[in-house]
């Protein structure tokens, strides 16, 4: 709980050092595109009345859907190529080749396939998650002590197990800090992915606020989509912290 506590220690002092610059700019340069942090926040109260929680649930949904997807692929995935050589020559190469490219220039085939509805802003956010958790598991499982395995091999234990008592448990905190990393980016996609197809999701609420050139709205909406952000990257941790008490 401390370090959790000292993480949003910390997240504050930013978030004060930030609107200390976002108020000295807002008040040098005296444009629109740059609003008063003061007019924002008191812009916000009115937010909630604005139909802005499902906004922040759809987008959640999203996010939710994607993740739990790439866990159900990259899990298996990664122990699979962690234990078998043969699927690891195969998968290597894919994952490797794969991994950096942008997975947003990727929404048009998404589209296409998917339609323009959730299920192309789903997919986009699970291809952004799930090479991380296959790279994260798979060198976890690799880094995996042998000695480990010899007490409960000795024991009789079946590969199923094996996997269940001692794999599993050696890779969460490695598994957990991939999905912490991937979740932050996935949320700063939204802002792309919402744009096209839906009237629901903070990255539309952002957009359209721009459109209408409603920059308190505008900015409004990224503190919300920065708090989102910021509060799955407590929660990863926080489940880190009571899940992996052994670390």
């Amino acid at each position: 709980m401390y370090k959790i506590l000292n993480k949003c220690r910390v997240f504050l002092q930013g978030f004060l050092l930030l609107n200390l610059v976002w108020l000295i700019a807002s008040l040098l340069l005296n444009i629109n595109v740059i609003p008063s942090p003061f007019a924002v926040y008191k812009d916000l109260g009115s937010l909630f009345t604005n139909k802005i929680i499902i906004h922040i649930l759809y987008s959640l949904r999203r996010i939710a859907l994607g993740l739990v997807l790439s866990l159900a692929v990259g899990i298996p995935t990664g122990i699979i190529m962690a234990y078998s050589e043969k699927a690891n020559r195969i998968l290597y190469p894919l994952i490797y080749f794969s991994y950096p490219i942008p997975k947003t220039a990727l929404l048009p085939i998404a589209m296409l396939l998917w339609g323009m509805r959730d299920g192309s802003k789903i997919a986009i956010i699970f291809l952004i998650i799930v090479f991380q958790v296959i790279v994260s598991v798979r060198d976890s499982v690799l880094n995996i002590n042998a000695s480990m395995y010899q007490v409960v091999t000795s024991a009789g234990a079946s590969k199923s197990q094996i996997i269940r008592h001692v794999t599993l448990p050696a890779i969460l905190p490695e598994l957990l800090t991939s999905i912490r990393v991937s979740l932050g980016t996935a949320v700063s996609i939204l802002f792309f992915v919402e744009a096209y197809g839906t009237k629901y999701g903070m990255g539309y609420y952002i957009i359209d606020a721009w459109s209408r050139i409603n920059y308190i709205d505008m900015y409004a909406g990224i503190l919300v989509i920065s708090v989102i952000g910021f509060a799955l990257f407590v929660l990863v941790d926080y489940a880190a912290e009571k899940i992996c008490k052994w670390c």
